[in-house]
């Protein structure tokens, strides 16, 4: 197989996927916490009163 044969395979980096955006009244829901589970692990997302988020474990 010559050169010309060859398949084209690109070496430029692919770029990355944009991160997908979520509202955080959406998330947290009208208590302003969720429960999120990861691996088996729940941790709490919550909002302070000052607007501040503070995830726990």
């Amino acid at each position: 197989m010559d050169r010309m044969d060859k398949p084209f395979t690109s070496t430029r980096p692919q770029p990355a996927a944009e991160p997908r955006h979520i509202d955080s009244k959406a998330l947290l829901g009208s208590d302003g916490r969720v429960v999120i589970v990861h691996q088996g692990q729940q941790y709490l997302l919550r909002q302070t009163q000052a607007g501040k988020l503070i995830l726990t474990k």
